[in-house]
């Protein structure tokens, strides 16, 4: 009796586990099922961090093709949905210093709008007007400062799409 007992009670706590709709980081989607496709044009850039835009978008493009199950489409028009991105802010925030008070360590805050939106329609899949990602960054001693903005930019560039593409598949 007992017995019996304690397996009914692991199979409900299996079933409720079950059904509580979790699951592993990564390996769900918010996005509809019958989104086949995704057009990502370059990103707007009202920063006057040269190339901020190309560089996101790039990342956004190769990080959404290695984790969602959608084909990335050139042109807006053949897609089932538009990705439509614009850099707002870019700011290098010193964080720590050498002992000659040079900073050598920054953080890098990137704040984006992002819209996904279905072709047809033009229903809103995922929208986030102010999508912030921060990342601290380095300085190799000899390096101007521009030297390593333009690097940090290439260095945090695949992780901001990382983070947009999670919050994106995952609905956070």
């Amino acid at each position: 009796m007992k017995f019996r007992f304690g397996i009914t009670a692991v199979a409900l706590v299996a079933l409720l586990a079950w059904g509580c709709g979790y699951r592993l980081r990564g390996t769900g989607s918010s996005l509809p099922p019958a989104l086949k496709s995704v057009s990502v044009p370059v990103f707007k850039n009202s920063t006057a961090r040269f190339e901020l835009e190309v560089k996101l978008t790039r990342a956004v493009i190769d990080e959404l093709s290695n984790r969602s199950r959608v084909r990335i489409a050139a042109e807006p028009g053949s897609a089932d949905a538009v990705m439509e991105g614009e850099c707002l802010s870019f700011a290098a925030t010193p964080v720590g210093f050498t002992a000659d008070g040079r900073p050598d360590k920054f953080n890098i805050t990137v704040t984006a709008s992002v819209t996904l939106k279905e072709t047809a329609g033009g229903k809103v899949i995922f929208s986030n007007p102010s999508f912030k990602f921060i990342e601290e960054y380095e300085v190799a001693e000899g390096r101007s400062f521009e030297e390593a903005q333009a690097e940090a930019v290439d260095r945090i560039a695949p992780k901001f799409a990382r983070s947009l593409v999670a919050s994106l598949l995952e609905g956070f």
